[in-house]
């Protein structure tokens, strides 16, 4: 019957540990509440986001390929292959800048 009675006193500390995180979950939930956020009263503000160029670029460009999905994914793809391919290519300038100084400072030896 040990076994029984440590499963219960489990039982009771995991149903005490759920009650907490319940009441947790219950004032962020209230943190979140939309009233509060329109007033800005979040973390930081909520609204301060909105005040950034880059957040109504993004907007600005959802709504121009809002149901163009063919469209948009081909235009990811092609900007992912062109940064990967600028990354490659930088990558490549700056091993030869190096291999350019170290031939530099070898020689002034």
């Amino acid at each position: 019957m040990s076994r029984l009675k440590q499963l219960e006193a489990r039982r009771r500390v995991l149903l005490e540990r759920c009650d907490l995180q319940r009441e947790e979950l219950a004032v962020r939930l209230k943190a979140l509440d939309p009233a509060s956020v329109l007033r800005g009263a979040g973390v930081g503000g909520a609204i301060a986001g909105l005040r950034h160029p880059l957040a109504w670029a993004a907007a600005l460009a959802g709504l121009l390929f809002l149901g163009r999905t063919r469209e948009v994914l081909t235009f990811v793809l092609w900007a992912r292959s062109a940064l990967s391919l600028a990354g490659r290519a930088a990558h490549l300038l700056r091993a030869l800048m190096q291999l350019r100084a170290a031939r530099a400072g070898g020689g002034a030896d």
